[in-house]
């Protein structure tokens, strides 16, 4: 099947192969996508190319979504290479490590700030710069949140914060471009060993948890994340403003 051909896609937040926005990619071109990657900084680039090389892409550019002029200029490219974008995926998140170890009352100030920005304001940045290019044909736009948006997850603080600005950034988006037939949704992931993940601490003892309270008994894969986001890419899908949790369950357990 190519459910995708015809359709270009933009996926921010691949760092290598581990990256669960990879793992979304390689699903999307196997159903005949034509993607775009972003990169901030050259040690990412370096990482990156390689990667968008071995799916055909030569879409490759360079983006801090804490830049406007860096995310104006992304937009200005894609609107003359593609034409139109159909749907983009979101996975950008970011916290300094001492506000991950330390106490949450502890957090800085700056590492609020950052946190925020990087992790929640850069979706609003994003879906404002798609929309010219999205709202003739419609469009779908994915982000990943996680479970510590609503829940006290240890030693992920202010990244729970910022994620649950996301959630409901994902809401407000959804009504706001609803009428230009954009949809917007995230995914609640399980935890899964990436590079981020990997600034977490315990985060193995954390997998172990997951895997022996979860229904279905064995943590999530990027796999299966990248089912659900082809879905919610999908033209079929008619879902927006929704965060579908793909976790195996363990949203829905006690104690």
């Amino acid at each position: 099947m190519a459910t995708f051909s015809g359709k270009n896609i933009l996926v921010l937040g691949v760092a290598n192969e581990r990256s669960i926005a990879w793992g979304i990619a390689q699903a999307l071109h196997r159903e005949g996508a034509t993607l775009g990657f972003t990169y901030a900084g050259e040690a990412i680039e370096k990482r990156v190319k390689p990667l968008a090389a071995e799916l055909g892409s030569e879409t490759v550019l360079p983006c801090d979504v804490r830049s406007d002029s860096e995310l104006d200029s992304l937009f200005e490219q894609l609107g003359t290479r593609w034409g139109r974008i159909d749907g983009i995926v979101h996975s950008v998140a970011y916290a300094e490590r001492e506000d991950l170890h330390n106490r949450f009352s502890k957090t800085s100030r700056a590492g609020f700030a950052l946190a925020l920005d990087v992790s929640a304001y850069s979706l609003i940045a994003i879906a404002g710069r798609a929309e010219p290019l999205m709202k003739n044909n419609g469009g779908s736009i994915i982000t990943l949140s996680y479970l510590g948006a609503e829940r006290v997850i240890p030693n992920y603080n202010v990244m729970g914060v910022a994620k649950a600005a996301l959630e409901s950034s994902v809401r407000y988006l959804a009504s706001d471009l609803g009428p230009s037939n954009i949809r917007v949704n995230a995914i609640s992931a399980g935890p899964i060993k990436t590079l981020a993940a990997a600034g977490i601490p315990h985060f193995k003892e954390m997998l172990n948890a997951f895997a022996l309270k979860a229904p279905m008994r064995r943590n999530t894969s990027t796999d299966d994340v990248a089912q659900a986001a082809t879905f919610l890419l999908g033209a079929g899908a008619s879902i927006t403003g929704e965060v579908m949790y793909v976790d195996c369950g363990f949203n829905i357990m006690g104690m």
